[in-house]
């Protein structure tokens, strides 16, 4: 569960949104500019709130009112932004693991194979990201998130990158995540297919402002 009731001043753009999801992929719907990237670096706890709360899976992370603000590494979350941000010079198989020991987790071989076959990134352990396409770099950003464990992953325009064909490439990846991975993701597009296909929910930002909030039909 993902609530959240918060304000935020950016210079001339005022940003205040209010919701609570259940759903297994919350989409943030809005056109550029309309502070879906802003709503989701707070959920992440990278940008604080002016005023408000956030609670994640019961986990009140952000109170302003009670002084309360749990930093981003102790959100147990999971980011995978636009560009992938892998590290050019370990493997696929260093940047996998790299969220489990950032974060002082156990191995876990079955869960590591699990998501490996998932994603379907085992013949890609030994290169460089260099060496990989756009929606292969992207399939493995999702798989070292997902590997760190989180109640929550946030997506942040994961496919606005990528050509028509990377993203139809990438699709069902994420379509198998929502369905199989049992992680609640928010993920942010101003693509409508994109999301038909994906969310389960979708919060409509327009100007700061939440304007619609419900099914996929709120697309319509």
């Amino acid at each position: 569960m993902l609530r959240v009731d918060v304000e935020k001043q950016l210079g001339e753009f005022s940003l205040h949104a209010t919701f609570t999801s259940e759903g297994r992929v919350t989409g943030l719907f809005g056109a550029s500019g309309a502070g879906k990237s802003s709503l989701i670096n707070m959920i992440a706890g990278l940008v604080h709130p002016d005023r408000g709360t956030i609670v994640i899976d019961g986990e009140t992370v952000d109170d302003t009112a009670a002084g309360i603000h749990v930093p981003t590494y102790r959100r147990r979350i999971g980011y995978v932004f636009q560009d992938a941000r892998l590290f050019p010079h370990l493997s696929v198989a260093q940047n996998l693991d790299y969220g489990r020991r950032m974060n002082r987790l156990p191995s876990d071989p079955a869960q590591h194979r699990r998501i490996i076959d998932l994603l379907d990134i085992g013949a890609l352990q030994d290169r460089r990201p260099g060496k990989l396409s756009g929606g292969e770099r992207q399939r493995v950003a999702l798989g070292r998130a997902l590997l760190s464990r989180p109640r929550l992953l946030l997506l942040d325009e994961p496919l606005g990158a990528l050509d028509e064909g990377r993203k139809l490439e990438i699709l069902p990846y994420l379509v198998r995540l929502r369905d199989e991975a049992n992680v609640p993701m928010v993920y942010v597009s101003h693509d409508v297919a994109e999301l038909r296909q994906l969310a389960t929910q979708i919060v409509m930002l327009k100007q700061g402002r939440v304007t619609s909030f419900g099914g996929v039909k709120v697309l319509s």
